[in-house]
């Protein structure tokens, strides 16, 4: 019975990993095609984006993916242009064609410092985002960046926002995680600032069952000790 209760839970991890995937980075070839801001962003010139702005160019322009100067730079880690974008006006708050802002973008790709940098430029982390009208606390979460999901906690995420799968943060770090230290320690940080322990999903499971189905015994004993039934 455990066994088919891990086979489930395997097979829940594959079909929904895609949640977090979905983003679209910009491709080898889209860098190549690259103009204006666009191009700035990606190489991170921060002379060249003041340079554009002051003449005129479109902060918010659309890329193929209705990617911003702002997303490509946080997609390449380029934390100075994305500071430079922000500075000048760039909507912090842009989602592109797949319903990604960048703390979110940043959320997934387990970048704290660039986090940071979107936060303190006026991204925010109750914006819902993803084609699962989730978080990016969720998306965090489901992958296990326990720092991300740390900081985001710190800036005042939500932490019962329930997506379109029936889902919370406490859940899917359950359910499409694998019982490791991250989750583990992803589990820990909801529970410390709060989060609704006894939330069920569409089934009626609590996070308790599920993380017994799992045979996630440590998350169990957690959820236990924080009063969960």
């Amino acid at each position: 019975m455990r066994l088919l209760s891990r086979v489930a839970g395997l097979l829940l991890t594959l079909v929904f990993v895609p949640l977090a995937s979905a983003q679209i980075p910009p491709s080898a070839g889209e860098l190549q095609s690259f103009r204006g801001l666009h191009a700035a962003a990606a190489k991170g010139d921060t002379i060249e984006i003041e340079k554009l702005v002051k003449a005129g160019a479109a902060l918010d322009a659309r890329d193929a993916h209705a990617r911003t100067p702002l997303h490509v730079a946080v997609f390449l880690g380029k934390q100075d242009a994305a500071r430079t974008l922000m500075r000048l006006g760039a909507d912090a708050n842009a989602l592109d064609a797949q319903e990604y802002d960048i703390v979110t973008i940043a959320a997934v790709l387990d970048d704290v410092p660039m986090l940071k940098v979107a936060l303190a430029g006026g991204c925010k982390a109750t914006n819902i985002t993803s084609p699962y009208h989730g978080t990016a606390l969720i998306a965090a979460a489901h992958l296990g960046h326990d720092e991300v999901v740390r900081t985001l906690i710190a800036a005042q995420a939500p932490l019962d926002h329930v997506n379109n799968l029936g889902w919370t943060a406490v859940i899917e770090s359950i359910v499409l995680g694998d019982g490791g230290r991250r989750h583990i320690a992803t589990l820990k940080a909801l529970i410390d600032a709060g989060a609704d322990i006894n939330l069920a999903d569409r089934s009626g499971d609590t996070p308790l069952a599920l993380a017994r189905r799992r045979g996630y015994a440590q998350m169990a004993a957690m959820l236990m000790a924080a009063g969960a039934h």
